[in-house]
């Protein structure tokens, strides 16, 4: 496929295949039934025309075997197309168990990227070829979204929730990044490069932008900065839920009700703590909205995740 069309960029990750597949079907499927169609009317126009003046078409009468036929037929590929879009989707929605774990913060007008290790980047994203990579971002502002199109890859980018997205670069090189949702006078500008690197060069530069924390480190340095284990604690004692080993494990609200602890409650829990009271504690916890940035909820989501029993 050539790289320099912008209708047909290059394919660079292990959906892209399939995601192409269905896409180039799709328009034959198309092409096909708009020059059928087409042919059937100029056909019927000149093969039944009015020859005089006079000329009384015959009366039409019902065929049940026809009208079952067009009915059945575009069900058939409707039925086919469904459940072949649905598993591209399933595939794409749905990451592997392991994956390289990596924050994305949408703001007027750049993406910030924060890896687990420490390092941050602005408009520029670096990755392992052939690892599977999960995004999982939100937005300090208006809706943006990440788009890398030789990935295949696209996810609206929500301020107030987190979304994830995954991919499985496939060569490695430089990938133009785009904000796919007008966010604003600048939106044109926000773009930058996934810069998918051969395992050795990413070590590479992993070691080179080597900082003194690591992100659940910063989590925690914070954590114990806003007082939050003074309520936090894991003997037991403390007013609020022990946190040590809830990421990822349902939680039994006041309702009765049980959700699962993922990054989204988190976030949740830290800025709105009256919505999902768990059971068997108070609703004393004080919100921390406006008071810590998304960067800093990255952190202390990290932290959370961190902990185990």
């Amino acid at each position: 496929m050539p790289t320099s069309s912008p209708l047909f960029p290059e394919a660079a990750s292990t959906i892209a295949g399939r995601v192409d597949a269905l896409y180039f079907f799709l328009i034959g499927l198309t092409v096909f039934f708009s020059v059928l169609i087409a042919g059937l009317i100029i056909y019927c126009a000149i093969r039944f025309r009015r020859r005089s003046p006079r000329e009384v078409g015959q009366k039409m009468h019902a065929h049940y075997g026809l009208e079952a036929t067009w009915t059945v037929i575009p069900l058939a590929i409707t039925m086919f197309l469904f459940v072949w879009a649905s598993r591209v989707y399933v595939e794409m929605v749905r990451p592997p168990d392991e994956t390289l774990n990596i924050y994305v913060v949408g703001k007027q007008w750049m993406w910030k990227f924060q890896h687990l290790d420490g390092q941050r980047e602005i408009n520029e994203l670096h990755v392992p070829v052939d690892r599977d990579v999960k995004l999982i971002a939100t937005s300090e502002d208006v809706i943006h979204d990440f788009f890398v199109p030789a990935f295949r890859v696209k996810v609206d980018v929500i301020p107030g929730r987190y979304v994830s997205i995954w991919f499985r670069s496939t060569k490695a090189g430089r990938y133009r990044l785009f904000c796919a949702e007008y966010c604003g006078t600048k939106h044109s500008g926000m773009t930058g490069e996934v810069v998918v690197m051969d395992p050795p060069a990413y070590q590479a530069w992993l070691s080179g932008g080597a900082t003194q924390q690591t992100l659940s480190e910063a989590g925690q340095q914070l954590f114990s900065d806003l007082a939050c284990n003074t309520c936090h604690r894991a003997d037991l004692k403390g007013r609020g839920p022990v946190l040590e080993g809830v990421f990822g494990q349902a939680v039994t609200l006041q309702s009765g009700e049980k959700v699962v602890a993922d990054e989204a409650y988190i976030r949740e829990s830290i800025l709105n703590p009256a919505a999902k009271i768990t059971a068997g504690y108070q609703p004393i916890m004080p919100t921390f909205q406006g008071q810590v940035s998304e960067e800093q909820l990255l952190a202390l989501v990290e932290y959370v995740k961190s902990l185990h029993k």
